[in-house]
């Protein structure tokens, strides 16, 4: 199985769990370092959930588009690409599952179930954890720069808020434990609040929500509580003389108050208990990062964020003045006039003659369509105008053209004239696939001498040395879809096509909702290009997603004065 294989979001589900096991190992290598940077390096993790490389690949994209020239795209980029796939919940779907499937349908239900049951189980914590604040009796501790408050249940001290933190305590905790006892315990949770636990929890509550399907996110949630217990009590330590003191104050929450806080607030006893006492005791003075290890740290973090960045600049769409210009090097009209035309009346049309070329009545966006060999489905983005605005253009070229030669110079009068500017880009779209049919080609394939030709007719077409590629296109055209050729047919052939003219956007009897068919057939008898395909040619057309080239408008003005 290749990486084209997989679906977006199982693309974007292994690059999160190579994030996550990478900063399994940094976390290792730096055990004897300051619990907050292992802490820091599993929320990092953690936050990749949310962030596809897709987005960031995007981004540099974007930056290549302002400011890069265009860069030949080596193998390696365009593998990264395709690991860099967008992740969207609604293209969930097994591998190798059909898309008509129900499967990504019953996928995504239980997605939402299991999303909903999280977040009820989070409201329920968060509103009664809010009752105990709204019920709590205020308290006037010395030195303190949050809020304290005195509830009732019988709840391990623990911080309740992100923007105005509260400071919960247990009613009579300041008679069971010892000033010095509960001075260590304050500090720990005044650490919490320093540290903005109760915002990074909260961040990890998402990602656990949205991908609660994926265990390893509860084993980075252990981590995460582990972490952030042992940083606040590095923190504690520096500012206690005996450690003993810290851990019997832990020690006597634990005996008096059985209950642990609820996940949306920042505790003192959470991780393991046994293991954290011991480090306490042991009081073991983390070391701070080295020069080799900040520059390790330093190098994984461009790696992860600069790599997606950097292959989006090499893949970059042409910049506007990069696509000005490949318009500039097209030869040009010798005079041209652009006039709107606001006559109101339906119907236009575009001449050429050798040398010369009239339009008339058009919209802009047929005329680009027009210079640039394009269906309708291949061109987007811009404004709403140039499919609104009608102009008149009239231009000669200095010598006699053919009409290869001024399509090309209605490229560059777009450029000048309208500013167009544009990238090309490729994108999944309905369509068909030629393929042989179930009985064999009833082809008869010819010599190559360079007199090959073809002509679209009302009721059909014709050709002489067509190759499939150049039927799929034309078919292309005359369905208004994208045609793949997947025939696997080398060589070319003469050939003839007929059909019935009502009947040529016909729906194809296979087909299902998807069709590009108008179902207004006039003859029930007639003849369908689906039907003369297979009965003439021994041809098929299968509709399903295919890969289409399309050009993407980036920039377009109302034109200059003439």
């Amino acid at each position: 199985m290749s990486l084209s294989d997989l679906s977006p979001s199982g693309n974007h589900l292994w690059q999160s769990t190579l994030c996550a096991v990478a900063a399994w190992l940094l976390t290792l290598t730096l055990r004897k370092n300051r619990a907050a940077v292992r802490y820091w390096i599993w929320l990092a993790a953690s936050a990749k959930f949310l962030i596809p490389f897709s987005l960031l690949v995007s981004a540099g994209s974007q930056l290549g588009w302002r400011t890069l020239p265009a860069i030949k795209q080596p193998q390696f980029s365009m593998v990264v690409e395709q690991i860099g796939q967008p992740f969207a919940l609604q293209t969930l779907r097994a591998v190798g599952a059909p898309a008509s499937s129900e499967f990504p349908a019953v996928l995504l239900g239980l997605w939402f179930c299991g999303l909903a049951i999280g977040v009820v189980s989070w409201v329920r914590w968060w509103r009664r954890i809010r009752a105990l604040q709204r019920s709590a009796t205020p308290l006037y501790l010395d030195n303190l720069p949050i809020q304290a408050v005195s509830c009732s249940a019988c709840l391990e001290p623990g911080v309740f808020g992100i923007r105005k933190p509260v400071l919960l305590l247990p009613a009579g905790i300041a008679d069971r434990l010892p000033p010095a006892q509960l001075e260590a315990i304050v500090a720990h949770e005044l650490c919490h609040v320093r540290r903005r636990d109760n915002l990074t929890a909260a961040i990890h509550m998402v990602v656990e929500a949205i991908f609660w399907f994926h265990p390893l996110l509860w084993w980075i949630r252990t981590r995460l509580v582990e972490e952030r217990e042992r940083a606040c009590d590095e923190e504690v330590l520096k500012g206690v003389s005996d450690p003993r003191i810290y851990a019997e104050g832990i020690l006597n929450v634990c005996k008096f108050y059985l209950r642990a806080p609820a996940i949306c607030v920042s505790g003192v006893t959470g991780s393991d208990l046994k293991k954290r006492i011991e480090k306490i005791m042991a009081h073991r003075v983390a070391r701070k990062l080295n020069p080799g290890r900040k520059f390790v740290l330093a190098v994984a973090g461009i790696l992860v964020v600069g790599g997606p960045i950097v292959v989006g600049l090499v893949n970059a769409p042409p910049s506007q003045a990069q696509s000005r210009s490949q318009d500039a090097a097209a030869p040009a009209f010798e005079v041209a006039s652009v006039k709107p035309n606001k006559s109101g009346t339906r119907g236009g049309n575009l001449n050429t003659e050798p040398g010369r070329l009239t339009i008339t009545n058009l919209t802009l966006r047929t005329c680009i369509k027009a210079a640039y060999h394009l269906q309708d489905y291949q061109l987007t983005g811009g404004p709403g105008w140039p499919e609104a605005e009608h102009y008149d253009i009239v231009a000669k070229a200095e010598n006699p053209a053919g009409d290869d030669q001024l399509m090309l110079m209605l490229q560059r009068l777009l450029a000048e004239r309208f500013q167009l500017a544009f990238h090309r880009a490729t994108k999944e779209m309905p369509g068909y696939a030629l393929t042989v049919g179930k009985n064999g080609t009833k082809l008869h394939e010819v010599e190559l001498a360079g007199n090959g030709w073809m002509r679209n007719h009302v009721d059909g077409l014709s050709g002489q040395e067509v190759s499939m590629a150049r039927l799929a296109e034309v078919l292309s055209g005359r369905l208004g879809r994208p045609v793949l050729d997947q025939t696997g047919i080398k060589g070319v052939f003469d050939l003839k096509l007929a059909w019935t003219p009502d009947q040529s956007l016909a729906r194809n009897p296979g087909e299902g909702k998807e069709s590009a068919a108008v179902e207004s057939a006039s003859d029930a008898s007639g003849v369908s290009i689906f039907t003369a395909l297979q009965e003439q040619l021994g041809l098929k057309l299968e509709a399903r997603k295919v890969p289409g080239e399309i050009l993407v408008i980036d920039h377009i003005e109302r034109p200059s004065e003439n």
